[in-house]
Parts: structure tokens; C-alpha cells; sequence
């Protein structure tokens, strides 16, 4: 391991330009940390650095500007094309269109000292933005850079105010030499300014820009629509879109790959990637809980714990090994057992317990579709648009003969683009009614003593929902009110405290006030109480964090149920459904064997878990014999054709 702690992290933000860090387990206090960052309040960083910010929000429902750095959304306008706004945003043509507005009205005047006074009250305008920096900047820090902050500060506001003088003062005391000078230099700064909004430079933007919106999602007909229309994830990739376009000397993403699929989340690999071949490179910042995509961009980390950064040259595996061989070297030691116990608990992170489903008593599968197709009623026409769909032309069948079966203990993943119809599927297989209008034939089948519970994409929304609707209720309240008097107090707190919300947190924590992640865990708890026999999950991972991910992903590849996982997480679904170990869990699972604890791989009949990844593709559901690799390479096979390589 190679340390550089001699430095600070702030001087390697900003100096170390090609390297990529990634802050393991994210949560609200990495949040604090990146938005000092993006405002530039962590000192050594120099104010002229641009910094890019993707920001996650635990409010479903904020606007994609809510995500962006302040100069971004002072950018933004009503009205324009998702295309458009996305431009608007990352280059500030909002702020340089009013410049130039200002300056060319100056010079076209038929006034002599029109072009004076414009430019004039430009530089007043900016010099009153730098002046909100600085005053900032002397409020927030304190000590010799403190002082050193507010003298600029003082220095400022006396050109600030000069400033407002000359903005004031009478022709006749204007000289002919500052006249000329300061007449050309307006001329020169109005070239300089359509410059940059010149149309061979912004048909260079738009092209990125649509190569960018493509990558994530976005169709010709999506890039034409109306901003302010878009849903809440098309409006985070929207978001993402805006700082991937903005030139910066720092990017930094938190979260990228929600909402998502596997192809746009390969495409963001791979683009982020190709920043190293700029004549500047940014440095990257991320925050993610997938691990293939940060393995795959990240050369260091940054750990946040305790309100200590912790600094590591490497990705996640080689961090894990090397914390395994201090654990190691720590339990050797002989004279500091106590400590080591104490220290190695401290350490231990999030654990999560699943309880065991209950005894079937006879044998049969517990859920099975046979030939079912599903087909949603027609869209309706509205505001002009007509619908290309009919009683005799009906739409084409989001499922189609799809047959699968769940047995005891399986392990079922199922891959698929955004839109392919899983959220779909995964509604038929539970039940859940269908829309007015729907058509479903075939076969759905459970057996008569299963116990089923499901996580929808959407549970942290709904939870949230019933925060904002009974202010006062905790998770310990609701899980009481929807057990019904089946557990006791205690027993319902054992659950919370084993999936990571324990004491005060379960009882005295309002729902409107947890974190995502705090959230996932509670919807868990409401899953896990009556000890289902199967899981249906549908993009759990979404608001956890790395570590528990990791935790999760650990106590369901060894529990005892059957699990149906939607999920654009690869390395969550090869352990959870493929049953793939990595050295960490290995080593935790020696461990276990040793305790007589450890896991296996098979039912409560003692037969082999049955382990099988589909793909859902127009509407039709097939096995990859090769699992999550085959899917992914056929994802790469696509980001390459997108991205111009063949």
C-alpha cells in the first residue's frame, strides 16, 4: 500500500488531475463533504477551479437542477428542449447571452460613452458575484486563513464600491484617452463573448452533447421533448448528462448509475474512461455502490469514517485484502488480544441476519408461470397526438408465452433494458392487479402454503409518502402496526436491529427523517417479519450503500428462501443468483465454517439450490447459460457500436 498522507486532500483534488477516487460507503455525510467541494469551502482549493457536480437528494421529486452546481441552475430556462436545457446548463449560454446582450446595446449605441457604461456595469455585475465569494469564504473559515480571507474581502468591497462610483460618474470628467480605451476594450471583450456562443463552437457542443444524451437513454424524439416534462429519472439522466457536458478540472458523481440499465451504465464506464485521453483530464470523484463500474473507473479511494479521510492507492478488492491482513497480523498478537477483539467488532461493519422461512410440509413448486402474455391497453391520444394503436391494431405484448418456474431455495435473476418489461413480469409473478384494460392469458401458479413478500422500485418513494403523511411515525411503530400483535416488542426490535436499524433509530427516528438507505432497511423489515419463503426484489440496491450492499448480498446468497432479483447491479447479482464469491466473502465464509456457521448451497431438502439468470428482450424470456457475463458483453458489443468503435 502507498501512502501520500504528507499531502492533503485537498491539494490532491486539485493537483492530481488523472487520478479517480471513489468514496467508499456513502451516505449524508459524504453528501456535506462533495457539496464542499462544489462550493469550494475546503481550503486549497483555488476559486478559478471548475467543478462539476452530480448530486444525489432524498426527495424523489427535485427538479434535475436541484442535482446541479448554482451556476448551472442560474442557467436554466423554461421552455426548452431537454437537447437545449442540457446545453443551457453546461455551458452558462443563459449568462453569456445577456453579457453579450448588454455589451452589443453598449456598442451599437449611437451614444459615444454607450459602450463605456456597458462595459462598465459588466464589470460591476461580476465584480459583485466574486464579491458573494469572498464574502463566503471570510464567514466560513476561520484561524490565518480566516483573517487572510476577510482582508480580501475588505480589499474587495473597496473596488466594489469604486466601482459603483465610476458606474456614476459624469461624462464631462471622463477623459478621451479612458474613453478610447475602455470603448475598445468593451468592443474586444463583445468578440471574445460571441466567441464563445459562435455557431461552429456551439454545433460542436450540441454534437457531444447528443452523443452524451444518447448514451444514457435518450431517443432523437426524448431529446426534443419539453424539459420540465420528464420524469424523475429521466430528469436525474438529464442531470448527469449537464456535468458530463460541462468542461470542469473536477467531476464529481454521486451516484450515477441510478435509474440506469446495464447498457447506460456500461456506456458511463467507458465514457469516463476516455476523460484520460484530454489534453487536461478532470479528476473524478464518485460515489457508487456498484462495484463492477467503480473497480472498473476508480484508482483510489477516499474513506470516510468516524468524520476522519482515510487515503487509498487501489480499488475496493485490494483495500479489502489489505484490511484482511492487518485483521490477520492483529489476531497473531498475543499481548493485545482484548483490544484486537474490540478493535475487530468495531470494524466488523454491517452485518444483516435474514430469518428462515417456514417448513412447506409437502414438496412443489412455489411459484410458476406457463405461456403467460401480457399485453397493457392502448395509449390514449391527448393534446393533438394521435395513437397508432387499435382494437385492430393493438399494442405489441410487454410479455410474451413467458414460462418460468421458482422452486424452494432457487435463485432467479432476470436482466433487461429499461422498458424491456421486467417491472412487468415481476408485477404478474406477485400478483398485483393489472390496469384498467390490460390483457394477461396463460397460467400463474403458487403453491398453497407459500409466503411470498416483494420489494418494488419504489418502496423508498412510498415510504416516504407515508413519512410526509404521519410525521410522527417511526419504522419500530409501523412494523408493530403491520404485525399485528404477531410479535412482540422486542422481537420486532431484534428484526430492525439485525437489518441495521437498531435502538433509538427504530423507535425514535421519524420515517421522514431516515436516509434511503435507513429506508430500504425498514421496507426489508416489513418484507422479512412473517418469514417469507420467497423474495422478489426489484432494484433493492438502488439507495443502499457499499457496505450494505455487501451485507445484503452476503446474507441472501446463504439464506434458505428462494429469491426472484431484478437488478442492474453485476456483482450483486452474481452473488445473490450465481452464487459467485470474492475473496472477502471467502475468507468471512472460512470463518463461518469454523464457528459451524457457514453457508451452503443447498434447499431444506438437501438438493442443489437451482441457479438461473434470464434475459427479458421483446417481451420473451430466455435463459444466458453464461449468466451475467453473456448479458454484459453483449451490452459492451452495443456501447461500442454507440460510441463509434464498429
Amino acid at each position: 500500500m502507498t501512502s501520500i498522507s504528507a499531502e492533503s486532500v485537498s491539494t490532491i483534488l486539485v493537483s492530481c488531475k488523472q487520478t479517480r477516487f471513489h468514496i467508499e460507503s456513502p451516505n449524508y455525510r459524504e453528501v456535506a463533504l462533495l457539496r464542499a467541494i462544489a462550493d469550494k469551502l475546503i481550503p486549497g482549493i483555488p476559486e478559478e477551479t471548475r467543478v462539476s457536480i452530480l448530486q444525489q437528494t432524498s426527495i424523489s421529486d427535485a427538479s434535475a437542477e436541484d442535482l446541479l452546481p448554482p451556476e448551472a441552475q442560474r442557467s436554466s430556462k423554461e421552455g426548452l428542449t431537454v437537447l437545449e436545457d442540457v446545453i443551457n446548463k453546461a455551458t452558462s449560454r443563459s449568462e453569456l447571452e445577456q453579457e453579450i446582450s448588454l455589451l452589443s446595446a453598449g456598442v451599437n449605441s449611437a451614444d459615444a460613452y454607450g459602450a463605456l457604461r456597458a462595459l462598465r456595469k459588466l464589470r460591476h455585475q461580476r465584480m459583485q458575484k466574486r464579491l458573494f465569494v469572498l464574502d463566503k469564504d471570510a464567514r466560513l473559515r476561520s484561524g490565518a486563513r480566516g483573517l487572510q480571507a476577510r482582508k480580501a474581502l475588505v480589499e474587495h468591497e473597496k473596488a466594489v464600491a469604486q466601482s459603483a462610483a465610476l458606474n456614476e460618474q459624469p461624462a464631462d470628467e471622463i477623459s478621451a484617452e479612458t474613453l478610447q480605451a475602455e470603448t475598445q476594450e468593451a468592443v474586444d471583450m463583445l468578440a471574445d463573448l460571441q466567441l464563445q456562443v459562435g455557431p461552429s463552437r456551439m454545433a460542436g457542443i450540441e454534437s457531444r452533447a447528443k452523443k452524451i444524451l444518447s448514451g444514457l437513454g435518450f431517443t432523437d424524439a426524448y431529446m426534443a421533448k419539453q424539459a420540465d416534462s420528464l420524469s424523475g429519472g429521466w430528469r436525474m439522466r438529464s442531470a448527469l448528462a449537464t456535468a458530463l457536458l460541462q468542461e470542469s478540472d473536477i467531476l464529481i458523481l454521486d451516484e450515477p448509475t441510478n435509474f440506469l440499465d446495464l447498457l447506460g451504465i456500461i456506456w458511463l464506464q467507458r465514457f469516463l474512461q476516455s476523460l484520460e485521453d484530454l489534453p487536461t483530464p478532470p479528476t473524478l470523484i464518485l460515489v457508487s455502490h456498484d462495484r463492477d463500474f467503480t473497480s472498473s473507473v476508480c484508482t483510489d479511494l477516499l474513506i470516510l469514517k468516524d468524520k476522519n479521510l482515510t487515503y487509498f492507492h487501489g480499488d475496493l478488492p485490494t483495500y479489502e485484502a489489505a484490511q484482511a491482513e492487518k485483521k490477520q497480523y492483529l489476531t497473531r498478537m498475543k499481548e493485545a488480544q482484548d483490544k484486537q477483539r474490540a478493535h475487530m467488532q468495531e470494524s466488523r461493519g454491517v452485518s444483516i441476519i435474514l430469518p428462515d422461512p417456514p417448513d412447506l410440509r409437502f414438496p412443489g413448486a412455489l411459484l410458476s408461470l406457463e405461456k403467460v402474455t401480457f399485453r397493457y391497453p392502448p395509449a390514449k391520444g391527448g393534446g393533438g397526438a394521435t395513437t397508432t394503436t387499435s382494437a385492430a391494431n393493438p399494442a405489441p405484448p410487454t410479455l410474451q408465452d413467458v414460462t418460468l418456474a421458482v422452486g424452494e431455495g432457487d435463485r432467479v435473476g432476470i436482466l433487461g433494458l429499461n422498458g424491456a418489461g421486467k417491472s412487468t413480469l415481476i408485477r404478474v409473478l406477485v400478483g398485483d392487479p393489472a390496469p384498467a384494460g390490460a390483457r394477461q392469458t396463460g397460467a400463474v401458479t403458487t403453491h398453497p402454503r407459500l409466503r411470498m413478500s416483494y420489494y418494488s422500485q419504489h418502496a423508498v418513494e412510498g415510504l416516504q409518502s407515508l413519512g410526509r403523511a404521519e410525521p410522527s411515525l417511526t419504522a419500530l411503530a409501523l412494523l408493530a402496526r403491520e404485525a399485528g400483535g404477531a410479535l412482540d416488542e422486542g422481537e420486532l426490535r431484534g428484526l430492525l436491529g439485525s437489518l441495521g436499524l437498531p435502538g433509538r433509530t427504530a423507535s425514535d427516528v421519524p420515517l421522514r427523517k431516515l436516509s434511503g438507505g435507513q429506508l430500504v432497511r425498514c421496507e426489508l423489515t416489513r418484507l422479512l417479519w412473517s418469514r417469507p419463503g420467497l423474495l422478489v426484489l426489484d432494484e433493492v440496491t438502488t439507495h443502499l450503500d457499499y457496505e450494505t450492499v455487501a451485507a445484503l448480498r452476503a446474507a441472501l446468497r446463504g439464506w434458505k428462501g428462494a429469491v426472484v432479483l431484478v437488478s442492474h447491479d453485476r456483482w450483486f447479482m452474481r452473488g445473490v443468483v450465481e452464487g459467485a464469491v470474492d475473496d472477502e466473502e471467502r475468507r468471512s465464509d472460512a470463518e463461518k465454517e469454523q464457528d459451524g456457521d457457514g453457508d451452503d448451497d443447498e434447499d431444506e431438502g438437501g438438493n442443489l439450490r437451482r441457479r438461473v439468470v434470464y434475459k427479458l428482450a421483446a417481451g420473451k424470456l430466455t435463459v444466458l447459460e453464461r449468466g451475467v457475463d453473456e448479458f454484459e458483453e453483449g451490452m459492451e458489443r452495443r456501447v461500442k457500436k454507440l460510441m463509434g468503435g464498429g
